[in-house]
């Protein structure tokens, strides 16, 4: 789905790949670019920054709450008129402790921002999107809901359940032949702040800027799944092919995958 003289929105589009995905919107031609965030000075920030480019309205939102989504959803329509894209971009990593130490609010957290507030906020806007046959959803996941990982095992859940509720959902649209698209996107670390302090052995953290190009290229061509990069589905493939045991020492102990998160501190 193209870009130009459609309305946006993204979660979380204050910061981080959000906000390059959103200038990189208007640089397209978007209508509209809609921010829905927690974070009232980045929003300020980022709308004087952008309104050079194009128009931009920005809303305090906490998409783990539908009565906040719902009236932002009132506002949007009312000030921006109906969202063409939605990227489901919010998310949340609280630590890197083991799950016996993780506390019931950090459970509690991930689940709500990264699970929860992809499928409010989605049931909030689909179905305008299904009465005007037209529309495109895309939710960013991780490659952490792709492949078990130690000292993310919270977070690891609440992206593996958002990648199969976003499929469930495509095959839905698929089956009632309807043109609204689902685009699930799966990247691996992106140097965004979010991940401070992860020791990489394996493959580079991600550039941000190039991350956010592949992913507004993939809603352009209305893919369905597209995991970044393209190599981290080879170590699936491998973990397909190979013994449990085999595939945990060769990827977890000699290429140091599963001790990744050791050194994690986050974004302060």
């Amino acid at each position: 789905m193209k870009f130009k003289d459609c309305n946006i929105l993204i979660t979380g589009g204050a910061s981080g790949i959000g906000k390059i995905m959103g200038r990189m919107a208007l640089e397209r031609g978007a209508k509209c670019l809609i921010i829905w965030d927690i974070n009232e000075q980045n929003m300020a920030d980022t709308e004087k920054e952008f309104s050079v480019i194009g128009k931009v309205k920005c809303y305090r939102v906490d998409v783990s709450n539908s009565n906040v989504i719902h009236e932002a959803y009132i506002s949007t329509i009312k000030d921006c008129g109906e969202v063409d894209i939605l990227i489901n971009n919010a998310g949340v990593v609280t630590s890197n402790k083991p799950f016996d130490k993780v506390g019931l609010n950090e459970i509690d957290l991930t689940i709500r921002i990264n699970t929860i507030g992809p499928m409010l906020v989605a049931r909030e806007i689909l179905p305008d999107m299904l009465k005007r046959n037209k529309g495109h959803i895309c939710n960013i996941a991780s490659a952490g809901g792709m492949l078990g990982n130690p000292r993310m095992s919270v977070y690891g859940a609440s992206k593996w359940a958002a990648i199969g509720w976003s499929e469930s959902v495509r095959i839905e649209l698929q089956e009632e032949k309807s043109p609204v698209r689902i685009t699930t996107i799966a990247p691996y670390y992106i140097n965004t702040g979010m991940f401070n302090g992860v020791n990489s052995p394996i493959f580079p953290i991600l550039d941000p800027e190039k991350t956010s190009a592949k992913i507004i290229r993939a809603i352009e061509k209305n893919k369905i799944f597209y995991g970044i990069p393209f190599g981290f589905h080879f170590i699936r493939f491998w973990q397909f092919l190979l013994p449990i045991k085999i595939f945990d020492f060769i990827f977890g102990k000699v290429f140091g995958l599963y001790h990744a998160m050791d050194n994690f501190v986050g974004r302060k």
